[in-house]
């Protein structure tokens, strides 16, 4: 690991950190990665993760409907989102090789389609979780 990845890495923990909204958040998550490690399916980073937000005493909805709205019609189209942190962060989990465009198209259209400001889009599937968190604020 050569210096400047170091310190990239820990503005960037650094810039997480002065969030109150995400912080603990990212906190739970980094502590659900060095358990488990990358190469498992969502659905157990998302059942971990879920059982540390409730050990760190963050209250949490999980798999909450998020139907579209158009022109006045309420379409429920099975959109889910993976988590609601305290009321105000939306938190989409990932394990997959590569974030790619389309995923943080999810995130920014989930939150604006929820009326929720602040996003986490976190990817499990990388060797050391900071470099697969995404945080946005619309």
């Amino acid at each position: 690991m050569n210096i400047l990845t170091t310190e990239s890495q820990r503005h960037r923990e650094g810039e997480e950190q002065k969030d109150p909204r995400t912080s603990a958040i990212i906190g739970a998550a980094i502590e659900v990665h060095r358990q488990l490690g990358p190469g498992l399916l969502e659905s157990a980073y998302e059942e971990c993760l879920c059982h540390e937000l409730h050990l760190r005493g963050l209250a949490f909805e999980r798999q909450v409907a998020l139907p579209v709205s158009y022109k006045g019609l309420q379409l429920d189209c099975g959109y889910r989102i993976d988590l609601i942190v305290e009321r105000e962060v939306v938190v989409e989990l990932k394990a997959v090789e590569k974030i790619l465009p389309i995923h943080e198209a999810q995130l920014l259209t989930y939150l604006k389609i929820s009326g929720k400001h602040v996003g986490l889009l976190i990817n499990f599937d990388v060797p050391l979780l900071t470099q697969g968190i995404i945080r946005r604020i619309l």
